[in-house]
């Protein structure tokens, strides 16, 4: 990933949807208290062994992600974890450490799906990526285990 974007599951729109491709369609219409409970059910599908080993990590639901200066204006995130892998925490790390923060983007993930059950599975595959990026698992490794 080229060193100007952040971590998370970067996607560069094509273009404007002009309709004719067959795939325009409008944003499923879920509220937010429905989308904080898909956002739930996907993080108790995490295995309580793996969850046990997440250290001081917090979760957040936006509704969208604004580029930072120097990125693509175009940038779409579903999800983005800011902090220190703990493959590169050190012993000094958790003295006064902020937790790592994990947030999930509500609308794009909404603008991907059709029906809620597409909105489940969009946020399951979105914790799971940005939690493995908690665990030092890079985007080139995700893609090659099909969770890119």
């Amino acid at each position: 990933m080229p060193a100007s974007l952040p971590p998370g599951l970067p996607i560069i729109p094509d273009g404007p949807d002009d309709g004719d491709n067959g795939h325009s369609h409008a944003p499923f219409p879920m509220s937010e208290p429905d989308f904080e409970a898909a956002v739930s059910d996907a993080l108790d599908r995490i295995p309580p062994e793996l969850a046990q080993t997440m250290n001081n990590v917090a979760i957040f639901i936006e509704d969208d992600y604004t580029p930072q200066p120097g990125e693509d204006p175009d940038t779409v995130l579903l999800g983005l974890y800011e902090g220190v892998p703990l493959t590169e925490r050190d012993s000094w790390w958790d003295a006064g450490s902020l937790p790592d923060r994990i947030t999930i983007y509500r609308q794009p993930i909404l603008d991907i799906c059709e029906s809620r059950e597409d909105v489940i599975e969009e946020v399951t595959i979105t914790v799971v990526h940005e939690i493995a990026h908690h665990f030092g698992i890079s985007d080139d490794r995700l893609h090659e285990l099909g969770w890119g």
